[in-house]
């Protein structure tokens, strides 16, 4: 299926980038990733953290052009340390997005690129969000069931029904109505997110063998093959339940332009295992694009200059890609 290529276009885009936790590996990646040349032209960046921490671990040899750094000066200097789990780290990284969620709401922003936080500062900090998702979430729909995680690379788009649960949780919180409604919003996202006209979607069983007519578990029959019916009266080319790993493997060979995975790690595995370099989060539903790189906050090797940026290059570059195919769709009804 082809994807459409619009980053001619991409000039006008404002993208907003959260710092994450202070002391985590954010500021680095970001330095890095903003400082690549082909991230540099894609649009307008605007930074949004506390300068001084952002200035002491960028390398000197770093050229960071066409950025507007939003200043919040929110981290007390005294004792700061990297790799630390603490109350101010948690309240600064929360007040990074709130500034964001006005950005995005005054449309002085079109997309948001999120660093990473960590969840035990915020909850030190105060806050009860379990992540990213459900702090949008909370911003900006009425209904935590209206959003979906998808966590994409080079070569795999999977969106999740159920995101951070035990394993002994999954099966009783799956139901037709979430599975069908993850499936609808997930093909909402490949037309105008992705630009693809007519995805061809695969929905992963929960089960070996998938289900095996009931014998290995019988949410296949009762909950999963009846969301898929159901999607299908407005998704032609959908197919499920599949096994989870002949779906994943027809996707990576191009069969599928997307997978429906049950919980986390069912998407997670092949997506690592594939590509975790280009590995994305993005989240779906909230009206604008929001991606992330697909890791965590570092806290081992925060402050030594030694992470990757690759992740945060291709969260910044999908959340541009599909903010112009997000424009694009809007102007121009498809068919």
């Amino acid at each position: 299926m082809p994807i459409l290529k619009l980053r001619e276009t991409m000039r006008g885009v404002k993208i907003g980038i959260t710092m994450g936790d202070p002391a985590g590996i954010g500021p680095e990646v970001i330095a890095k990733a903003i400082s690549s040349p082909d991230i540099k032209k894609l649009g307008r960046i605007f930074l949004i953290g506390d300068k001084w921490i952002f200035n002491k671990i960028k390398n000197k040899k770093l050229k960071i052009k066409n950025v507007e750094f939003i200043d919040l000066k929110n981290v007390p200097r005294k004792n700061f340390k990297f790799g630390k789990v603490r109350r101010a780290y948690g309240r600064a990284s929360m007040e990074y997005l709130f500034k964001a969620v006005e950005l995005i709401k005054n449309r002085k922003i079109d997309c948001l690129v999120t660093a990473p936080i960590s969840k035990q500062s915020i909850r030190l900090g105060g806050f009860s969000y379990s992540g990213h998702t459900e702090f949008l979430a909370a911003q900006f729909t009425k209904n935590k069931d209206s959003i979906v995680m998808m966590l994409l690379n080079k070569y795999l788009k999977i969106s999740l029904v159920t995101r951070h649960l035990s394993l002994k949780k999954v099966a009783p919180s799956l139901n037709q109505n979430l599975i069908y409604k993850t499936i609808l919003i997930t093909y909402d996202a490949l037309r105008n997110y992705f630009g693809l006209i007519k995805p061809h979607i695969a929905v992963a069983a929960l089960n070996p063998h998938s289900g095996e007519s009931g014998l290995l578990g019988s949410e296949e029959i009762k909950k999963i093959a009846p969301a898929v019916e159901k999607a299908r009266r407005l998704v032609k080319n959908i197919a499920g339940p599949i096994a989870a790993d002949w779906a994943f493997s027809c996707a990576r060979a191009g069969k599928f332009d997307a997978v429906i995975a049950m919980y986390h790690d069912q998407a997670l595995i092949p997506l690592k295992i594939t590509s975790p370099e280009s590995g994305v989060n993005m989240t779906l539903g909230l009206g604008f694009v929001r991606t992330s790189p697909l890791h965590g906050t570092g806290f081992d090797i925060a402050g030594r200059n030694i992470a990757e940026g690759s992740s945060f290059r291709a969260a910044i570059k999908a959340a541009v890609d599909s903010s112009s195919n997000l424009i694009r769709s809007k102007k121009v009804k498809t068919v």
